[in-house]
């Protein structure tokens, strides 16, 4: 048999000690006997009595024994709630059909949002509710609160707005949209068409967090994530303040690691530029081209030893012949001749020197003429950037940079304005 719903006035109503119901359902023209069985009555939200209006689903059926048609009963209730309850059955379908309840529309909540924006009445007992949650955990979240009735004919409208006004501003991450427990009238708006097609259009994740866990409204399933309660949403969007202070202290561990390895390389490479800077500097050169002549003075000195001994041999060695073969004018010209070769060795070796000296003398200008320190004497300066690079353009400094300019007597820091 189809299922059918019907609204009537409960009459004999009779509740034995099985569990079941018996009862009569009519209205002003007929009526039909009537059973809902324990399985079923135990989801009834209220004490039936007769007088009752209700509203009932229902399959017809036969009772055999007796031959008479009755209906069992599958849900009852209130006339005025189950009127409501029809329609948001029939809404509830309808969008289910359009698919706006789909798992794969729905938007998955940022881990760590920036800020927390909540749709609410501004004097109902969820916004405390949920600033409190929020304040205990992360009291940091900055919160945005768009306040709206949540109750009455125009709630559906000005929900509506509100969720259009925080997806315009678009401030949120995360938008939790909902009330305190109440009756099914007082959270009516919560299943209105226009309140699910805006949420299902919204843009920014939107959490349900309506009535009371057992309440369930047309906005739950709409929604990105429903939360049983206003305080439950508010503890599915925050994370615990311990949580963001362990993850702190890890980042910073992690910082002061890279920071201590970063100077450690720094020193190193200061340490080699230091080196290497000691090496290119004018008076190391100059220190080793001294050192070099004086090497050079050494040898020069060493040969002319050894010169003048050979020579003085050379004389001792003419001057035993001369005396063996007492050739008085032989002696007379090897005379003449040691000492023209001594004047000329010594011509030579002035000459050497005179020599060595210009080219030391020209090495050493040209020395003083390449040194910084020259230019410096000259009324120059030298400006390096914070990397000890020297800047050859004023167009590769930018404004706020770190500047040293050395001068001949010193080196001043200053920033680029």
């Amino acid at each position: 048999m189809g299922i059918v719903w019907l609204v009537g006035e409960l009459s004999n109503f009779s509740a034995p000690v099985s569990g079941h119901w018996y009862f009569s359902l009519k209205d002003s023209r007929a009526q039909v006997k009537c059973a809902m069985f324990k399985g079923n009555n135990r989801h009834v939200g209220f004490k039936p009595m007769s007088g009752n209006q209700v509203l009932v689903k229902a399959r017809l059926s036969l009772y055999e024994p007796r031959g008479d048609y009755q209906l069992i009963i599958e849900s009852m209730q209130p006339e005025g709630d189950g009127r409501l309850q029809q329609e948001f059955e029939q809404l509830k379908m309808r969008l289910a059909g359009e698919g706006l309840f789909a798992q794969s529309l729905k938007q998955p909540l940022p881990e760590n949002p920036k800020r927390i924006g909540v749709i609410t009445s501004k004097t109902g007992a969820a916004l405390y509710d949920i600033l409190d949650v929020l304040k205990r955990r992360d009291p940091s979240l900055p919160i945005i609160v768009y306040p709206t009735v949540v109750q009455g004919e125009e709630a559906p409208f000005k929900i509506a707005q509100a969720i259009g006004r925080a997806n315009s501003r678009n401030e949120c991450d995360i938008l939790i949209v909902g009330r305190g427990g109440g009756s099914l009238e007082d959270l009516w708006c919560f299943n209105h068409e226009i309140v699910a097609r805006t949420i299902a259009a919204s843009q920014i994740p939107i959490v349900s967090a309506v009535g009371h866990e057992i309440d369930v409204t047309i906005a739950d399933f709409v929604a990105d994530v429903r939360a049983p309660t206003p305080s439950a949403a508010a503890e599915l969007v925050s994370r615990d303040n311990n949580h963001k202070q362990q993850t702190l202290h890890h980042h910073y561990q992690r910082l002061l690691n890279a920071s201590r390895y970063y100077f450690s390389q720094q020193k190193s490479r200061l340490t080699q530029l230091t080196h290497l800077l000691d090496k290119l500097h004018p008076r190391y050169q100059l220190n080793n081209q001294a050192q070099q002549l004086d090497d050079l003075s050494q040898r020069l000195q060493r040969s002319m030893s050894y010169y003048l001994r050979r020579q003085n041999s050379q004389v001792e060695y003419l001057t035993d012949k001369f005396n063996r073969y007492s050739l008085a004018k032989k002696i007379e010209r090897q005379k003449d001749q040691v000492q023209q070769k001594q004047r000329h060795l010594i011509n030579a070796i002035e000459k050497q020197l005179t020599t060595q000296r210009y080219h030391l003398a020209i090495k050493v200008e040209k020395l003083e003429t390449m040194s910084p320190l020259s230019t410096l004497k000259r009324g120059y300066s030298i400006v390096k950037d914070e990397n000890s690079r020297v800047v050859s353009q004023a167009a590769s400094l930018k404004s706020g940079q770190k500047i040293a300019i050395s001068f001949i007597d010193g080196e001043i820091h200053s920033i680029v304005s």
